[in-house]
């Protein structure tokens, strides 16, 4: 049960008693493997000492997995939530509710069986926090509702009082339904055409084909002779039917792993509007449910992946203060249009990823050409220091220096497509990527200050980079190559009356 606010020493809870067996499995989970080799060697060496490993090894997780149930104690007061923990060294640590920021809940499979979550109280003034491991399920939703209401209803003194109503009978603020959860966005799994498209768990797939190269090399039938006689049998056939098949193969492989990965992580996906706050939850086996304050939401940031782009979809994210990393990916990749109207929604009705962006100019366009020409040029270097090293044909740096300059030119004008800004009303907007199209929407009431840079080769022609520093998401947004007139306008534009002493105003004739 929740404990009740009360007076300090009073309305101290433990955790779930449940507790007693999550630690334990998770402490036999952890030793698994030094045992097993303590169990080697104990074998080897004789059965005398199995009459006293036996029972350390029995006895030990249950009593590891038993203190931090003993030992840990929380409670709500009127003002503050507080944990206890610790046997000889013990410590409090209190958040005030007016401070708490997020409240998220996490169960991993083992949770679930057991019925409880984890809980992760946030202040947003460091990436410390207050968690709760393990609490029942209605215990843990229970919590999380009662610190949102009691966060909105702190620094009010009426809130935090009994008050009579008409009747003239005392009704606690607490008890009174808040308003309507609104829902911006649920999974709908159609989209899963495009976790093929979204190269995220790439990384995963190499990380697996890694690991099975490692173990194939320990193989004993993995040699020379044995990779020579696979190479002799593969050449009696066409070895275009099997470079066909390999990749089939491996495209079968990456659909399977992009859509089993997609399903794992996105099931039932729910995006909420309430108490003040985006609720997220979603997961198969591992459930998480993460709260970013509305108002600590400064931005968001629209994805669109080269290969997610061709058919259709985006991905996007908040750009939040308080919270780890300041980025939190909202959404799955879905369509563009559903990511534009969540976008919108949690921007409050602004419609800068519709709005046309200023364009930057021809300088612009020519620095983004001559910026991906510059990293294309060392790849016909290193194939010539090969030639050079290992006598392979003279020519071969011709062929590979063309189709470096021409994906260059490919990838530079779709920098310069991509670049631009514009001022939506109280948000910044601008434009950016090369291979990835990416619109970042920052308040206008979030910029702390700007940066004006030059490089030498922008002063000559009259361009400079333009951040927007703030508190939130990269804690940075940069409107890339624009002429530095027009900077210092936008600039003073989006923040009145902060770059007035720097900005200079022609003088009027008398």
């Amino acid at each position: 049960m929740i404990p009740a606010p009360g007076s300090p020493g009073e309305g101290w809870s433990r955790l779930s008693p449940r507790k007693l067996l999550l630690d334990p499995i998770k402490v036999v989970r952890q030793a698994l493997v030094p045992a097993f080799v303590a169990l080697i060697g104990v074998s080897q060496g004789g059965m005398d000492y199995w009459p006293i490993i036996f029972p350390v090894m029995l006895i030990g997780p249950i009593a590891l997995g038993a203190i931090p149930w003993l030992t840990t104690h929380y409670r709500l007061t009127d003002t503050q939530v507080q944990v206890r923990r610790g046997v000889l060294n013990k410590s409090t640590s209190t958040a005030p509710l007016d401070r708490v920021r997020s409240v998220d809940l996490e169960a991993s499979l083992l949770h679930r069986i057991l019925g409880v979550q984890k809980v992760q109280i946030g202040t947003g003034v460091d990436d410390d926090r207050i968690e709760l491991d393990a609490l029942a399920r209605d215990d843990a939703a229970a919590l999380r509702t009662t610190l949102l209401r009691r966060r909105e209803a702190a620094g009010v003194p009426t809130a935090l009082d009994h008050q009579e109503d008409d009747a003239g009978e005392t009704q606690a603020p607490l008890d009174r339904p808040g308003p309507a959860p609104e829902l911006l966005a649920r999974i709908d799994w159609s989209w899963l055409r495009f976790a093929p498209f979204s190269l995220t768990r790439l990384v995963l797939l190499a990380g697996a084909i890694g690991v099975l190269s490692q173990f194939a090399d320990n193989l004993p039938i993995w040699n020379e002779d044995t990779a020579t006689s696979a190479w002799d049998w593969v050449r009696q056939f066409a070895l275009v039917a099997v470079v066909a098949v390999v990749l089939v193969v491996g495209l079968a492989a990456w659909v399977l792993v992009a859509v089993s990965g997609y399903v794992i992580q996105w099931w039932n996906f729910r995006l909420v509007r309430e108490h003040g706050a985006f609720h997220l939850s979603h997961g198969l086996f591992t459930t998480r449910s993460i709260t970013v304050e509305e108002a600590k939401v400064r931005g968001v940031e629209l994805t669109e992946p080269m290969l997610l782009r061709l058919v259709g979809g985006a991905e996007l994210s908040t750009l939040a203060t308080g919270v780890e990393d300041g980025v939190t990916a909202v959404l799955p990749p879905c369509p563009r249009d559903v990511a534009v109207s969540v976008g919108e929604a949690v921007l409050a009705g602004s419609d800068p990823f519709t709005r046309p962006l200023v364009e930057h100019g021809p300088l612009a366009r020519r620095r983004a050409w001559l910026r991906e020409v510059r990293v294309s040029l060392l790849l016909p270097l290193a194939v010539g220091v090969a030639v050079w090293w290992w006598a392979f044909p003279w020519w071969w740096p011709v062929p590979v220096a063309l189709a470096a300059l021409a994906l260059a030119a490919l990838v530079g004008e779709s920098s310069y497509r991509h670049l631009g800004h514009a001022l939506a009303g109280d948000h910044l907007v601008a434009g950016r990527g090369a291979l990835a199209r990416i619109r970042t929407v920052l308040e206008t009431d979030g910029i702390i200050g700007w940066v004006v840079s030059q490089s030498w080769w922008q002063r000559r022609i009259g361009l400079a980079d333009l951040t927007a520093t703030t508190a939130a998401g990269a804690e940075r947004v940069l409107v890339r190559d624009v002429r530095l007139d027009v900077a210092v306008a936008l600039a003073d534009r989006a923040t009145p009356g902060l770059l007035t002493d720097f900005v200079d105003v022609p003088a009027t004739r008398a």
